[in-house]
Parts: C-alpha cells; sequence; structure tokens
C-alpha cells in the first residue's frame, strides 16, 4: 500500500488457506506470512514475488516473529511446535514442544481401556507399542 495515498500496490498471492499472521522484517525489506496451509511464505515487499515457503509445521501455522537480526524467524503451530528457521537457507534450525501429560507412557499392556480412553492417552503423548 502507497502510505501518501492509500492505493494498493500489489496483493500477495500464494497461499493456500486463511493467512493467520503477517511480520514484516526488521529491515523493512521482507513479509512473513503464515496460514492454515501449513507454511510460511517470505515475501520481498518492493517486488510482490514470493522469495521462499518454509515448510514442516503439520497444522495451521498460527503466528511468525522475526529475530532483531532479521537473521531467524519464529512460528508457532497448532501442531503444538514452535520452529526457529533460518531464512537465508530456509531449514528449520529447531523445533521446540513442551511435554504432554503422559508423553512417552507405554500403554501396550494396559488392561480395561476403552478405545476412546485409549485415543485421549496417545493424544496426551501415550504410546502403544507394536
Amino acid at each position: 500500500m502507497e502510505l501518501r495515498t492509500g492505493k494498493c500496490l500489489f496483493s500477495l498471492q500464494g497461499h493456500e488457506n486463511w493467512v493467520r499472521s503477517v511480520a514484516i522484517s526488521p529491515d523493512g525489506q521482507t513479509l512473513a506470512s503464515s496460514s492454515s496451509d501449513q507454511n510460511i511464505k517470505l515475501w520481498d515487499v518492493r517486488a510482490g514475488k514470493c522469495l521462499k515457503t518454509l515448510s514442516g509445521h503439520i497444522s495451521q501455522v498460527w503466528s511468525v516473529a522475526w529475530s532483531p537480526n532479521g537473521q531467524t524467524l519464529a512460528s508457532s503451530s497448532a501442531d503444538e511446535t514452535i520452529k526457529l528457521w533460518d531464512i537465508n537457507t530456509g531449514k528449520c534450525l529447531k523445533t521446540f514442544r513442551s511435554p504432554r501429560p503422559y508423553e512417552n507412557m507405554n500403554i501396550t499392556e494396559a488392561k480395561g481401556l476403552t478405545e476412546s480412553q485409549i485415543a485421549n492417552l496417545k493424544a496426551l503423548g501415550a504410546i502403544v507399542a507394536k
């Protein structure tokens, strides 16, 4: 958008679902957008072109935020993770996830559980060894 006139200069198109968050880089040159399509896109602000797509989340990406030096992007997702991205390479540097209440609890031999209870325990981190 041209600030002086309020005129739209171009629309950024490329996500396949709702855009959930946008953040401008500290130098003002790159826009990051997150979407329900599980992707993050980096856009050249002046040209209106997609520079890179960051993929790795397995559910909708809720938000994005830049590091102060503009070299790293953080993203949060409905997949219960936060990822740090190297914006130059597009690679995920680190994934953070809080342990769930039953993380890695083996319920293979558990007796008397219904299918619904098993599904709920697995959603909370329990495992069934095969």
